[in-house]
């Protein structure tokens, strides 16, 4: 799982210390297994729910001692009794995932910054207490750098996720005051309208690039270097790149042979 999906980023790289990449390929591995499951349109949405809902189950069953029989939450279990990573942490992922199932429009930059805090900020969260570097000032510098990762991936996949999910998550009071309307995205219409939300404010809720580079740079110069270089290359890599026309789509790419890294977050 870890290393075959075809929306893997490049999990437990050889920048990270030897000891801490098979935790993160295992959060990896419940995370967009969940995900999976709340973008599985062929499934009703209610079914949808009643599998989070029993992930949501087999997790608290893991912190009660009990076992699987689901590869997923054995290798879980491992890792979460060894590590002591905090649980609240993959509840938080699951909660957005079921939010992914029922909401898929948002007022506000406010009610986008509150999705992206459960299923983006947590795996920050979680590589910080496996490495032992989960201070408060690292912590909030990691949430800025994960939230800034998922604003770029939403903007990148505005036609991807309205085509497949029917969602959007330009704010709607974003959207209303540049006079983009739904019938852009179906009729792929890249016009100054769509794009204005980028260019004012290089992606969105008036968080300049410059401002995100600082905070990248300064949480990787907080923890020792080798998860520190993780971090500047990856949000770096986020960051780097002018993003596509807003309303294009990207290739899905193929499954990655086992030890390959293919390189689309999510």
């Amino acid at each position: 799982m870890a290393y075959g999906h075809y929306e893997n980023f490049p999990v437990a790289s050889f920048l990270l210390p030897a000891a801490i990449r098979r935790p993160v390929a295992v959060v990896y591995a419940f995370a967009r297994s969940a995900d999976d499951l709340a973008d599985e349109d062929t499934i009703p949405e209610q079914r949808r729910i009643a599998l989070l809902d029993a992930y949501e189950a087999q997790l608290t069953a893991v912190a009660s001692g009990e076992t699987s029989s689901a590869p997923v939450f054995i290798a879980l279990a491992d890792v979460w009794r060894n590590h002591d990573l905090p649980l609240p942490l993959f509840h938080d992922l699951l909660s957005a995932f079921r939010q992914d199932v029922l909401q898929r429009r948002y007022r506000d930059f406010a009610s986008v910054l509150d999705h992206c805090r459960r299923p983006a900020n947590p795996v920050g969260r979680l590589l910080l207490h496996r490495s032992g570097n989960a201070e408060a000032e690292n912590l909030r510098l990691s949430d800025h750098v994960c939230t800034a990762l998922q604003l770029i991936n939403f903007y990148q996949d505005l036609l991807q996720d309205f085509d497949e999910n029917d969602r959007i998550y330009l704010p709607a009071d974003e959207m209303a005051h540049y006079r983009v309307t739904e019938q852009h995205f179906r009729e792929r219409r890249n016009d100054r309208a769509l794009r204005q939300p980028h260019d004012a404010a290089d992606v969105w809720g008036g968080q300049p690039a410059h401002q995100r580079r600082r905070r990248r740079d300064a949480l990787g110069g907080r923890v020792p270097a080798r998860e520190g270089g993780e971090t500047r290359w990856r949000a770096g890599r986020g960051g780097r790149a002018g993003p596509p026309p807003p309303l294009s789509r990207r290739p899905r790419r193929g499954p990655a042979r086992p030890g390959s890294r293919t390189s689309r977050p999510r």
